[in-house]
């Protein structure tokens, strides 16, 4: 079906009010108006799906067992268990092929398992105090024959934190990043058919690389990658376009190619420009020869004349599609977005996107969100976009990270414009290695206008830092030269050696107050504010309250280091050669909860709170950057019962001219429009209704209104949207309020709300309250100062997701929200748990037929071969008789209630014997399925098979092997 893009965000945050039941239709006001929802009307169509970039990719997300808690295998101690320990595929404890895992929990990916913690004061502040830890998963995979021969990929978009990886018993990963990429190449380690793979991680969240909230485990997607033998590489295609002196647009486009064949192969290399409308553009060929287990790169280029640009207003994107054939057929296909523009910064006048100047409206941005932590549905990141487009922001900084490629692939399509960070201040191979990653990844994305390789590093003043950021900054440029490297600085500004010498724009992280005296010194360097603000306010809070750790949000406190938003912005706009700003933070994240301590768990930073609620800073930036439609805002809510005749600050935003006050209809003054610094009136409180209305050209173009709430009657649910997609996967929040007898939004209720749902999963719960402890999983959740929210995702297939909400004492609300019949994206089937049995000792061939008890001594590692899986054994003149020796421990169900041994297929005659006991019999020497009973009863089980061959024919078990209940 066809998934049109969602209501335009440029409408603004305008308010939504919803009378009597949850599920009557909406009708959109501005602002604040009535009292309703600070928050846009739902939209009533699904968002476009991003487009499939590699179609060789299949998620790998369901089917998943998770361990809270490390597994501490038992020491070695014998010579034997010592030999085998070293060898490849003999890893021990929860990362063997046949550890019992069959009580862990079932779970799906992206999977943050620090987002199910209650809060612990003794655990980490920066992290939140929610205790991470070590957790296991593991996960079998079965793949399919038809795929012997191609490189077969496992991809982990990011682990949190330190991860160890084994396949089928084998280490084959570590990784000390939580933010990176893990790519491994499962080809030499897979087993297909019935021989089915294990895959097992350890997860050591306990490992810190922020002072903020990383979360723990699987927590973005994973993936399972079949490529043909000689195929791209992943990240294997750099296309970002160039403008040449005449005015003409290029596209040059490098292909490595990588390949698993036998023997060198040519392949022929194909090239394809798109228009957005799908027109051919251009194309272009070459052939590449690729060696055995090698890589090469094959380059071309595209003649793309004077295609449309791609903008902030306009995000325009074509598309390269690359391919690779082979014999004639095409076995590998990329298909990438790309965008035409150009950028500079110039250290006079500031940024500039296509020969125009552009000012940075930025936000920083953490990762996680209230409910679900850092495991944020793609669909959950495009509504924070939303948002953020709807304040008029134009640039993320993405702090102190590389994103989610999902969260790319929407700046792109949204016109954001993107600072891509680097976590590790370190030009150290493997450091290295990830910033280079980041850039292979991430350099084809048309929103990326700068590449930052650190955030306030204490070296940033000396010889060896710059010696660093020197070396980082070449690692940037050798991989994309079209880009600036910038670090985000916070001091040694004016130090005799600094990086600001090495870099090609220099950030300020706060400091503004330098802005002027950088400039005179180093009137050739540009310079953008890399980060900046750091103010505080708790949402629907208009008094600050130390003692219960509650902040105004009249834009009036801030950090030592920081301003305002509206001082900081105002100094940022009133210089040109500051290329723009990046606003600590867009949303609230959990973790540094700064300027408090426990019980706070969450910051304060954000112009939106934990859950997307926007704060009185939301109005103040939307005023300043939104110049396309008229926008204004009001704040404090108009219920304050007891303070009648008590004077309230009314604080206004707006960038009109004039604004214009009133109260019940009377007229309280009109005052010419602060656009940067907002506008603010003293009135005496007196219920009824408080209206601003904004003013251009002597005519009124916006308008909004507060509005005295009586006592919370009802609930209320909002969605973001009125339908949602049926692929499993869609996700959207639900606003839960409260409403008074009239259908108005009560901004003071704060009461104890439950909810159920009917065809979607609710993933997660919060309302954006710094200081609360709620769980932020499961049914329930107060409303604070008004608001609450749960994060619902989508079951599968046409049909309803109702859900249902309740409090003690109020009419309760019921939402019903269309479900459409979207099919959902590849998933690789999860597996059946089974006990494989693949580590076999196999006997030299006996002319006659053996006792069952023989074994090779203890220690004996050379009388008798290791066979590990399936394998058909030649004919051997010395006999027919072979005996293969294996030992399992049953997993605690089948050890109680007794299995069946499974083979898939075994060539030749055969007994299977258990604990000296004969169990089955085969009499046909075909090859043929085979299986016989395994008891009850605890402990390690000795089975033998003895194979009779028949005569100069092959022998053996020729199948995987398979302990299954019964």
């Amino acid at each position: 079906m066809n998934r049109r893009q969602l209501l335009s965000a440029s409408a603004g945050l305008g308010a939504l009010s919803l009378a009597g039941r949850g599920d009557a239709a909406p009708r959109g006001l501005a602002m604040g108006e009535g009292g309703a929802l600070p928050m846009p009307a739902p939209a009533r169509d699904l968002p476009e799906a991003l487009p499939v970039q590699d179609p060789n990719r299949t998620l790998l997300e369901r089917g998943w067992l998770f361990h809270p808690g490390d597994i501490v295998p038992p020491p070695a101690t014998t010579h034997e268990a010592t030999y085998l320990l070293a060898k490849a595929g003999n890893a021990p404890g929860a990362a063997a092929m046949a550890y019992d895992d069959s009580d862990w929990q079932s779970v799906r990916v992206p999977h943050d398992w620090a987002s199910f913690q209650p809060f612990v004061e003794t655990a980490n502040v920066s992290q939140g105090y929610r205790p991470r830890g070590i957790g296991w998963y593991r996960r079998t995979l079965r793949l399919d024959p038809a795929d012997r021969g191609k490189r077969i990929e496992l991809q982990f978009d990011a682990i949190a934190t330190h991860a160890t990886i084994w396949v089928n018993g084998s280490l084959v990963a570590h990784n000390w990043s939580g933010y990176n990429t893990i790519n491994i190449d499962l080809t030499p380690f897979a087993r297909f058919g019935d021989e089915t793979n294990v895959i097992a991680v350890r997860v050591d969240a306990a490992a810190m690389e922020g002072w903020w909230y990383e979360g723990a485990g699987l927590y973005r997607h994973v993936w399972l990658i079949r490529r043909a033998p000689v195929a791209i590489a992943t990240d294997g295609v750099h296309c970002d376009p160039r403008k040449g002196a005449d005015g003409q647009w290029r596209v040059p486009v490098a292909v490595t190619l990588s390949s698993v064949a036998r023997e060198a192969r040519t392949v022929r290399v194909e090239a394809e420009l798109f228009a957005p409308d799908g027109r051919s553009l251009a194309n272009a060929a070459s052939e590449a020869t690729v060696g055995s287990l090698d890589e090469t790169v094959a380059t071309l280029t595209l003649a793309a004349g004077s295609p449309m640009l791609w903008s902030v207003e306009r995000p325009t994107l074509h598309r390269v599609v690359t391919r690779v054939i082979a014999d004639g057929a095409a076995v590998d296909e990329r298909r990438i977005p790309i965008g035409f523009r150009t950028l500079r910064f110039d250290a006079d006048t500031g940024f500039f996107l296509n020969d125009r100047p552009v000012k940075l409206k930025g936000v920083c941005l953490h990762q996680d969100h209230a409910g679900v932590g850092v495991a944020v549905p793609d669909a959950l990141i495009r509504w924070r976009l939303e948002r953020l487009k709807a304040m008029g922001c134009n640039a993320i900084r993405c702090s102190h990270n590389a994103p989610a490629t999902e969260f790319l692939d929407l700046c792109d399509r949204m016109g954001f414009l993107v600072m891509d960070e680097n976590r590790q201040f370190n030009p150290a191979p493997e450091t290295t290695a990830q910033l280079e990653w980041m850039v292979r990844r991430d350099r084809n994305h048309p929103s990326i206008i700068l590449w930052s390789v650190f955030n306030e590093e204490p070296m940033q003043g000396t010889e060896a830092g710059a010696e660093m950021v020197r070396r980082m900054a070449h690692a940037v440029h050798r991989l994309d030269d079209s880009r600036p490297v910038t670090a985000a600085m916070n001091g040694s500004f004016f130090d005799p050696v600094n990086v600001s010498s090495v870099v090609d724009v220099t950030g300020f992280n706060y400091y503004q107050g330098d802005y002027d005296k950088f400039h005179r010194l180093y009137p050739r360097r540009p310079l953008t504010s890399s980060e900046d603000t750091s103010a505080f306010e708790t949402r629907g809070a208009y008094a600050s309250d130390p003692a219960k750790h509650v902040i105004t949000s009249y834009d009036d406190e801030a950090a030592s280091w920081g301003g305002t938003h509206r001082a900081t912005w105002q100094a940022i706009a009133d210089r040109p050669f500051v290329a723009g700003g990046f606003v600590w933070t867009g949303f609230d994240y959990h973790g540094e909860p700064t300027p408090y301590a426990w019980p706070t768990v969450s910051s304060f930073f954000g112009i939106l709170d934990l859950c997307g609620f926007p704060k009185t800073a939301f109005d103040i930036h939307r005023a300043a950057w939104t110049d396309d439609a008229p926008v204004v805002g009001l704040v404090p809510h108009w219920n304050w019962a007891g303070k009648e005749g008590q004077p309230i600050r009314v604080f206004v935003a707006s960038n009109a001219e004039q604004v214009r006050l009133s109260l019940n209809g009377r007229d309280l003054g009109t005052q010419a429009v602060d656009r940067l610094q907002g506008n603010a009136w003293t009135v005496p409180y007196a219920p009824g209704r408080i209206e601003v209305v904004a003013i251009r050209g002597g005519r009124a173009v916006a308008r909004a209104a507060q509005e005295t709430a009586g006592p919370p009657v009802a609930l209320r649910l909002t969605p973001a949207r009125t339908v949602m997609a049926g692929d499993d996967e869609d996700a959207q929040p639900v606003t839960i309020d409260a409403v008074d007898a009239a259908g108005r939004h009560v901004p003071t209720a704060n009461l104890a709300t439950r909810f159920t749902v009917e065809g979607a999963t609710i993933i997660g719960v919060g309302n954006g309250d710094p200081n609360s402890h709620e769980a932020e999983k499961g049914g329930a959740r107060s409303l604070f100062n008004g608001l609450a929210q749960a994060i619902l995702q989508a079951g599968t297939g046409r049909g309803s997701i109702v859900m249902r909400a309740e409090a003690d004492g109020l009419k309760p609300a019921r939402l019903v929200i269309d479900r459409l019949a979207v099919p959902p994206r590849a998933q690789v089937p999860a597996t059946p748990a089974a006990q494989g049995l693949r580590e076999w000792r196999r006997s030299a061939a006996f002319a006659a037929r053996p006792a069952i008890d023989l074994a090779p001594a203890d220690g004996d590692n050379n009388s008798w071969a290791f066979q590990r899986g399936s394998l058909a054994v030649p004919a051997d003149p010395a006999g027919r008789w072979r005996l293969y020796r294996g030992a399992v421990t049953p997993w605690r169900r089948m050890a109680a209630e007794g299995g069946m041994l499974r083979f898939a297929e075994v060539t030749g005659r055969a007994e299977l014997w258990v604990d000296g006991r004969k169990v089955a019999v085969k009499d046909a020497p075909a090859p043929a399925p085979f299986e016989g009973a395994l008891p009850a009863g605890p402990g390690e089980r000795r089975v033998v098979l003895l194979v009779e061959a028949a005569p100069g024919a092959p022998s053996g078990i020729t199948g995987g092997v398979m302990l299954t209940g019964r």
